[in-house]
């Protein structure tokens, strides 16, 4: 779905938009523009993390800053993690500020800091003056993200007590989010909860860094499902593309497209996934539940059908087929497991009690499946995406779809391939130490925390 009026805002009515004080939605830089920008990284905070990430970002190859300066930038780093009261967020904050008129279009600031401890899962002896400080630092983050301007974004990672701030998965968060992949991220905390992952370079998870895995995608016939195949593919993954009969022809298009397999099945048949663990043989490395209907009313007239069958497809069915895997013994040696949640499913959503049941569903279900996953050597991890350009936002009425691309910070609808890059990112040996945590990919929708 064209987004006509990004393109006319930035084309024959962009003096217009900007005399009327209209919305100004810029196209963002994704990953086919290249995955780093090369203007220079200003890494600001005075402890050892900051000077170990300065280090960091010059093996890799890009230039850094560590003061501020007058210079066209196209990240900023802030370091808060030695914060101990939220006065010690002043400085650096304010040196933040002082370099957002230096960044570049669709530049990244990305805010580094330790885990909050929020009721009821804190430490007795937690320090209010330190607590306030890691929570503090959030707030900053989601404000800024805000206020950025020029298709820019805002994020954090959040490492948690006992985490070495320079472990794999920190890293690797900081390349997702440096990168033209998370374009359509921003607002957003990652949580990074364990030292586990596989050491990456930033090169290295801008290429094909799922060699070798075997990933399987359900409903992979056509639109998030299909650039989620695509895009794993690209990666270096072999794809079996799962969907029901009736898109068997789509969904052999989509297979061939990326060279992959295709496998029609019911997702919600009782043996699904003793099905897929047959039929794929060999260990599965990355699934991806992405298959998921909708069957919108409003509750009062909702017909039980509707409910049941929403729930059967969008949780049941993903409930099922991981205890099935693991009963099998279908997993490889680190598997990672990336289940579709939706904003709905964490603000809720008029006429979707249903749809919006099923995906908190996706978030609790990851959420308490962490532990059995890192028994296993592995992972699980929701995506909620915010407003996507599909075939099914296509059919919405004009005006609530325009209100729905405009009230995202970033101004705009997402794509299909912005969820799938959020999804390869955590389908990565790299990603190790995130678990049970939901990310969203809404363009910080104002829907939701």
């Amino acid at each position: 779905m064209t987004d006509r009026y990004t393109r006319l805002a930035n084309g024959p009515l962009k003096a217009l938009v900007k005399t009327l004080g209209l919305p100004s939605p810029v196209p963002l830089r994704r990953y086919r523009d290249g995955a780093y920008l090369s203007e220079p990284v200003l890494v600001l905070g005075a402890g050892a993390a900051a000077d170990a990430y300065a280090q960091i970002l010059l093996d890799n190859g890009f230039e850094v800053r560590r003061k501020p300066t007058s210079e066209k930038l196209s990240a900023v780093l802030a370091f808060f993690d030695e914060a101990q009261t939220p006065t010690d967020l002043s400085e650096t904050a304010l040196e933040i500020g002082g370099a957002l008129r230096g960044l570049v279009r669709c530049s990244r600031v990305v805010v580094f800091s330790r885990d909050a401890h929020i009721a009821p899962e804190r430490p007795a002896d937690v320090d209010p003056a330190l607590n306030a400080a890691r929570s503090g630092t959030l707030g900053l983050m989601r404000s800024l993200a805000h206020e950025m301007r020029g298709g820019s974004t805002a994020n954090g990672i959040v490492v948690s007590d006992g985490v070495p701030m320079d472990a794999p998965s920190v890293q690797g968060a900081l390349w997702f989010l440096l990168s033209s992949k998370s374009a359509y991220v921003s607002g957003q905390p990652l949580h990074v909860t364990t030292a586990d992952g596989e050491a990456t370079t930033a090169e290295a998870l801008a290429g094909t860094h799922l060699d070798g895995r075997v990933a399987v995608v359900t409903g992979a016939a056509r639109g998030i499902g299909a650039a989620i195949a695509a895009t794993l593919a690209r990666d270096g993954a072999s794809v079996v593309g799962v969907d029901v009969p009736q898109a068997g022809d789509a969904l052999a298009r989509t297979m061939n497209e990326v060279g992959g397999t295709a496998l029609q099945l019911d997702i919600t048949a009782e043996d699904a996934g003793r099905v897929i663990a047959q039929r794929v043989g060999a260990p599965i490395d990355i699934f991806v539940h992405n298959a998921g209907i909708t069957r919108d009313r409003m509750l009062a007239n909702m017909e039980s059908s509707r409910w049941d069958s929403v729930i059967a497809v969008n949780i049941d069915a993903q409930l099922r087929i991981n205890a099935q895997l693991t009963e099998a013994g279908a997993w490889g040696s680190s598997p990672r497991v990336v289940s579709l949640a939706s904003t709905s499913g964490i603000a809720g959503n008029r006429g979707q009690t249903n749809y919006s049941a099923s995906k908190a569903g996706v978030i609790g279900m990851a959420a308490a499946a962490a532990d059995s996953f890192a028994a296993q050597g592995g992972t699980i991890n929701a995506v909620a995406p915010g407003f996507i350009e599909t075939e099914m936002t296509a059919t919405m009425p004009t005006l609530t779809r325009e209100v729905a691309r405009r009230i995202a910070s970033l101004q705009q609808g997402g794509l299909p391939d912005d969820v799938a890059e959020a999804i390869a990112f955590l389908a990565a040996g790299s990603s190790g130490g995130i678990s049970g945590t939901t990310l969203r990919v809404c363009g910080q929708n104002m829907v939701g925390a």
